[in-house]
């Protein structure tokens, strides 16, 4: 499958200093960012061998417990679904940092080994000084990015999607992303809301083997996807809503990435509204569905000052622009209504 996708866009030349957020932000493209973390100690121990990447991360280890993924060598590195969907292919373990490189070298050179996956821990939470020569330094651009951390074998992370922007750099091992745009997911075929491998909806097509008779709307899917391969110290840029798929290709593998929002803390994720309105609207006749739709775009989906443009300033209330104030007084209006 992943011959017959278009490449990623690449723009050469950056460095954490000269990083053009604002324009990334702005043009919403998938983008590698060739060498982006290149300088990073972490590359530099994973280039040297998969042994020198763990001993710089026991290295900056405080000991704190942590949670992880463990399958057995039957789910062939892809945490995901059993047969009918109820439940998961993989176990949350808790342990230590220690344990679970101790784990992975020792399966390191095992053709079908277990499947273990750190995922998404907090940086600062396990390895606080490794930031020191291993950080984009998003500050430097206005950018509030506690750097998360991914630590595993060959594991794939099902076809996603997140909320936030995204900068992924792959600091050991090589990782192949693979991504579609987000009117794709009538395409993709996501899977439950709960439970999921990791926190969202996930596709439910196995990328290695599609089945087209059974999912034929990720042919289309395929024509608007994108694919690229990452070497260490190499990054890439995914916009909001942006559906990936993420495939570690070696024994040994470390990504670091950089969630954050566009918008200010006070205006809460969507989510939220996905859920209440699948529960308010979804199941409700088709022409009350007709006239919802009309009230969301007027109120939500159009440009955002037209619905109080005819209202004096003093009268728009929520139909002004949300500050820190007004976004308090909604929520705990919604609050007071859920709470009845």
């Amino acid at each position: 499958m992943f011959d017959r996708l278009a490449k990623v866009r690449v723009l050469e030349g950056c460095t954490p200093e000269t990083l053009p957020l604002e324009r990334l932000l702005a043009e919403a493209t998938p983008t590698v960012l060739p060498g982006l973390a290149r300088d990073w100690s972490l590359v530099r121990a994973g280039l040297e061998s998969s042994q020198a990447a763990r001993e710089l991360l026991r290295s900056h280890y405080n000991g704190r417990p942590l949670q992880y993924n463990w399958g057995e060598p039957s789910t062939a590195g892809r945490p995901f679904y059993n047969e009918d969907f109820t439940r998961l292919n993989c176990e949350v373990r808790r342990g230590t940092l220690d344990q679970v490189l101790d784990e992975l070298a020792a399966c390191e050179d095992d053709p079908a080994p277990p499947t273990y996956y750190v995922a998404s821990l907090l940086v600062d939470y396990c390895l606080p000084s490794l930031r020191g020569h291993n950080d984009l330094g998003l500050e430097r651009h206005g950018v509030s990015a506690p750097p998360s951390i991914w630590i595993g074998n060959r594991v794939t992370a099902s076809c996603h999607y997140d909320a936030p922007n995204n900068i992924a750099c792959c600091a050991v091992g090589r990782r192949r992303f693979t991504l579609f745009p987000p009117e794709q997911v009538h395409n993709l075929y996501p899977g439950p809301l709960h439970p999921t491998p990791g926190g969202q909806a996930v596709s439910v097509v196995d990328f290695e083997a599609p089945d087209l008779e059974r999912y034929p709307r990720f042919a289309e899917a395929i024509k608007a996807g994108q694919t690229v391969v990452l070497e260490p110290g190499d990054a890439i840029f995914i916009p909001s809503m942006w559906w990936h798929h993420v495939q570690g290709l070696d024994p040994f593998t470390v990504l670091v990435n950089y969630w954050w929002s566009s918008m200010p803390a006070w205006i809460p994720t969507p989510m939220h509204a996905l859920n209440l309105a699948m529960w308010s609207i979804r199941d409700r006749p088709e022409q009350e569905k007709r006239a919802w739709r009309e009230l969301f775009e007027y109120y939500v989906f159009g440009p955002a000052g037209r619905a109080g443009e005819h209202l004096p300033e003093q009268a728009r209330g929520e139909l002004a622009p949300f500050d820190e104030t007004s976004a308090r007084r909604m929520r705990a209006a919604l609050i007071n209504k859920l709470n009845r």
